[in-house]
């Protein structure tokens, strides 16, 4: 059932750790199949590097396994609530990489000072309130503050992205750490200035409109 896209979680659930973004066996990547709107998703507690596609477990919207023989992740009530809400989402990804959890860690958003951050994200990163793991609150969490940004950081918790696809919510997580750890330095040297709201918007559309081919 959906090998190809069982194929494509398995590969990208592997890109995690090469990026940097997580460690043993934090962290998940999801992708929902837009015909069936079924989910597939990591398996709970299986490291990296010994997934197979064979691994990854495919469960419908209210989270009943509809295929494989593992526990899905434990984050599987998150990603649901997020598909359910947005049908314009078929990816998302969970991290607790270091740079955009520590700010997860003081409660702040990712401010909208930089070009790559203009055009991937569209403003600030932002930052949602802390909520308990395991139920469906986080995704209530991310549904409600995230607005149009493909990344929201949850309080004390991590890094949550989506995308119209799951390779587009990878995408939008490395881009995310990656922006996260140049704020970072940015600070130690002085106060980051932000580009204002106007120009943002403009950089945002351009990227969307012409950016690739």
């Amino acid at each position: 059932m959906l090998d190809d896209l069982k194929a494509l979680v398995c590969a990208l659930n592997k890109e995690l750790p090469k990026e940097g973004l997580v460690t043993m066996t934090s962290g998940n990547v999801s992708g929902r199949d837009p015909e069936s709107g079924l989910v597939a998703i990591k398996p709970s507690g299986v490291s990296f590097d010994a997934l197979t596609p064979d691994d990854i477990v495919i469960v419908d919207l209210r989270g009943t396994v509809v295929e494989g023989a593992r526990k899905p992740s434990v984050d599987t009530a998150t990603h649901l609530v997020v598909y359910r809400a947005r049908p314009d989402v078929n990816g998302m990804v969970h991290t607790h990489s270091n740079y955009a959890t520590a700010f997860a860690a003081v409660g702040k958003p990712i401010p909208a000072v930089l070009t790559a951050i203009a055009d991937e994200f569209g403003g600030p990163i932002p930052c949602g309130p802390y909520c308990q793991i395991g139920e469906e609150q986080i995704g209530e969490a991310i549904v409600e503050h995230i607005g149009a940004c493909p990344a929201i950081l949850l309080q004390n918790h991590g890094v949550f992205t989506v995308g119209p696809t799951p390779r587009a919510a990878v995408k939008a997580a490395v881009m995310c750490e990656d922006v996260a750890k140049t704020v970072y330095l940015a600070m130690q040297l002085g106060e980051p200035i932000p580009i204002p709201a106007e120009e943002v918007a403009r950089a945002n559309r351009r990227y969307a409109e012409k950016y690739g081919q």
